[in-house]
């Protein structure tokens, strides 16, 4: 049987003895039983009573109710026809046969036969020795590998189901697999088995108080903790590119910083963000900051700030967003600079409100943005990534109930979403760890973000559904705003369209596709990494790779393949696009010299939590 990633010499020099899973002091193990059960109940009260008070309304049915008929159709699929049926029970009642087989060998002569089936590289799931080195849990854990990749080539291999389903179907048996792991539970994983003997369940009763704990900062649902979150505060460490308060509205603050040059570019640069996360995801920390970064290349960095809504922000439609955000930034940035023309930025949604944004301001003769440049951007949804698993009329028709309830989508909703694209690295290693293991999570500054949600205005957020994932209007010339039908064809500024390779949220091949769809020039250029990663990454860290090519179009494949792969951040790539635009330098400019200012950046806006 082969041997399993080491993960301590410590572990892997420990003998696999009975011994060190049987309980050495029964009455302090039974007294902490006793206290992790007064702790759950804790946490039992935290979940149900702002549901007796009316607080929460809980809509977890409609999830449930799809993933239901969605195994309901592979099931009948695969059951329709007895041959195909018999098939794929042989093939699992083969699988685990010859796991059965190895362990029975094993138990008979001692030996380290070959194991069946094993976990995907970079799986840190059963990296403990005792996972290889123990029968039994060498048992589950084949079992387990056996049963979930059966369970997905019955999705890869259902040819009648559509599409839609087949995602649907593969995302929620990915989400089934991620949850039965071995290694959640106590008694089928060897770490946590040990860990809990060892202390004499002093662990569980530390994860339990953390779970009531979690579940009351959630107003009783459960939000996650993933990050030690005491050790941030925006302002202080976080978001920490000093700058000014230049105007606000009722959706966004919009942000100037302090020049760091004598001279700069003459075109101002406005960055439109994601509402769906805040702006500082680009002011971490100084060392891995793009504001302060291009504050440094010379640019007059100007940054929209947005609301995180209540319900006085539920009628708020994209077009308050367009008029109210990015067009006041641009009347923002001609007040303080008396600059007309504008080089923008927008960052995934924030990328695709910009986007139509220009084709409405194309029709409307407004022409102050002169080149605009997206990160990890959709501006057509045909192949949308996993996102689009939460996305057809029942469930939009049911968010859309959810939300008007209250005028906005709560911001726990949206964050359990994201995570659960990557459940098996951003949900269960923290339930494991907080839960069971009762530990604390480390610091961490990209967590820290990560779980400071934001609410969404049910207006905007039913128009955004709707319109780009669900109806695909963008793209197809389709969309419709301030009582215009806009199109891309009519965006002929232009567009450096950056796509990251390992993206989840807005694919390399979706961005790629929707280069097509602009009137002008489009530079498509592909990062390393992920959506956050691959966008969050300074020359000085010198990581990642990016790829540069001829026009996007045809076949992405055969784009990449022809592309020149360069080392280390675009960002340097991207600085020389924007200055061969327009390099005119002038004299810096500081926050407030030609009008009032509204306070120190990073503004309150970002800081309002929910």
């Amino acid at each position: 049987m082969s041997k399993t990633p080491d993960s301590g010499k410590a572990q892997d020099d420990r003998p696999s003895t009975v011994e060190q899973y049987l309980v050495k002091d029964p009455e302090r193990f039974a007294l902490n039983m006793a206290r992790m059960i007064e702790q759950a109940g804790k946490a039992a009260s935290a979940w149900a009573e702002p549901r007796e008070k009316g607080d929460v309304r809980d809509h977890v049915a409609e999830p449930v109710v799809d993933m239901v008929k969605t195994f309901s159709k592979l099931s009948e699929y695969w059951l329709s026809d007895p041959q195909r049926a018999l098939e794929a029970q042989t093939r699992l009642f083969s699988g685990y046969m010859t796991v059965w087989a190895n362990s029975i060998q094993r138990l008979s002569d001692g030996g380290e036969d070959e194991d069946a089936v094993k976990p995907e590289p970079g799986d840190k799931r059963f990296q403990d020795p005792e996972w290889g080195r123990n029968a039994f849990f060498d048992f589950l854990k084949q079992a387990y590998l056996v049963t979930s990749r059966w369970a997905n080539d019955l999705v890869e291999h259902a040819d009648g189901l559509d599409e839609h389903t087949r995602h649907k179907a593969g995302f929620y048996v990915k989400q089934v697999s991620n949850a039965i792991s071995p290694s959640n539970f106590i008694l089928t994983n060897p770490e946590l088995f040990r860990e809990t003997i060892a202390s004499n369940g002093e662990n569980l009763v530390r994860g339990m108080k953390m779970l009531a704990e979690d579940i009351a900062a959630g107003k009783g649902d459960l939000k996650l903790r993933q990050a030690d979150y005491s050790s941030f505060e925006i302002g202080k460490n976080l978001a920490t590119t000093p700058g000014k308060v230049v105007g606000r509205s009722d959706v966004a603050e919009i942000l100037q910083y302090d020049p760091a040059t004598e001279t700069v570019l003459k075109r101002p640069l406005l960055i439109c963000p994601p509402w769906i996360n805040k702006f500082y995801i680009l002011d971490l920390n100084p060392q891995k900051s793009f504001i302060r970064w291009a504050v440094e290349q010379g640019h007059t960095v100007f940054v929209i700030s947005w609301i995180n809504p209540d319900e006085r922000h539920g009628t708020k439609s994209w077009e308050a967003y367009i008029r109210e955000g990015l067009q006041y930034g641009l009347d923002t940035i001609e007040k303080a600079t008396g600059e007309q023309d504008v080089n923008a930025v927008g960052y995934c949604v924030g990328g695709t409100l910009l986007a139509a944004a220009l084709a409405l301001l194309a029709q409307e003769g407004d022409h102050r943005i002169k080149s605009a440049t997206f990160f990890t951007t959709q501006v057509d949804f045909t192949h949308a990534g996993d996102l689009k698993v939460f996305v057809d009329e029942e469930q939009v028709a049911a968010v859309e109930k959810a939300m008007n309830e209250k005028g906005y989508l709560d911001g726990t909703k949206m964050a359990t979403a994201f995570n659960m694209l990557r459940s098996g690295d951003l949900i269960w290693p923290y339930v494991v760890n907080n839960y069971m293991r009762g530990k604390d999570p480390l610091p961490f500054d990209l967590l820290y973000w990560n779980a400071d949600s934001t609410r969404m205005a049910a207006a905007n957020h039913s128009f955004y559904l709707r319109n780009c994932y669900l109806e695909n209007r963008l793209s197809q010339g389709e969309m419709e705003l301030a009582g215009r039908v806009v199109s891309l064809k009519d965006v002929t500024i232009p567009v450096y369209n950056l796509a990251s390779k390992e993206d989840h949220i807005a694919p390399a091949l979706s961005v790629f596709l929707g280069s097509k769809y602009f009137g002008g020039e489009v530079d498509y250029v592909l990062a390393g990494s992920g959506h956050i990663a691959g966008v969050v990454n300074p020359p000085a860290a010198q990581k990642y790779h990016y790829w540069t090519g001829g026009k996007p179009a045809g076949d992405f494949n055969e784009w990449l393949a022809k592309a020149t792969n360069h080392p280390g951040s675009w960002w340097s790539h991207w600085q020389r696009w924007i200055e061969a635009k327009d390099d005119t330098r002038v004299p810096a400019r500081k926050p407030g010299k030609h009008m009032k200012t509204l306070g120190d950046a990073p503004g309150t806006y970002v800081k309002v939590r929910v």
